[in-house]
């Protein structure tokens, strides 16, 4: 067990010193295994942070993303958070400017997210596979830049169903409906 920690522990420190040493515009710290974004990660990657673009922190075990983290990537384009157990983001995701794509998939979101409703240059959410049932159409149909939200998978109510797809100028992905079973 240590050892396969000890692994990841460095596959992480690799993936980090690759980004900071080329200079590159990404990290990619997808399938690490991660429960929390490595505090040392910051120190690590400080003077690089105004210049990474994407993040993928996909397929780890992240309950919680904190506001550090959101405050540190403030120049993110693109945030790929699927297949975590995250249920809420921070309010300081607001504060992502630049942020043009969001990946939420396989997650436990019960909500639409509603600070992804105040960031103007969102143009793309997945938010397929969590455990969201109503939608805010009002506030989705303010979102001007969004060109495709997927709720697919998630048990969006008929009701929601209805009043949303009028007042969206997006693609609004949805799963089929389930036919209601005759008695």
């Amino acid at each position: 067990m240590q050892k396969r920690m000890g692994e990841a522990v460095a596959r992480v420190a690799r993936k980090v010193n690759d980004t900071v040493e080329n200079k590159t515009d990404s990290l990619d710290l997808a399938n690490c295994k991660l429960m929390t974004f490595p505090v040392g990660i910051y120190k690590a990657m400080r003077t690089v942070t105004e210049g990474i673009h994407c993040i993928s922190l996909a397929n780890n075990e992240l309950k919680s993303i904190t506001s550090q983290f959101v405050t540190t990537f403030s120049q993110l384009r693109e945030l790929n958070l699927a297949g975590n157990y995250l249920h809420r983001l921070p309010e300081e995701v607001t504060s992502l400017l630049h942020l043009q794509t969001i990946n939420l998939s396989r997650n436990r979101f019960r909500r639409f997210p509603e600070p992804l409703a105040t960031i103007t240059t969102l143009e793309t959410i997945d938010l397929e596979e969590n455990e969201i049932t109503e939608v805010p159409a009002e506030m989705l149909a303010s979102m001007t830049s969004l060109r495709s939200l997927n709720l697919r998978a998630n048990p969006v109510s008929p009701e929601a169903r209805l009043l949303v797809r009028p007042l969206v100028p997006f693609e609004l992905l949805l799963s089929p409906e389930e036919p209601i079973p005759k008695a």
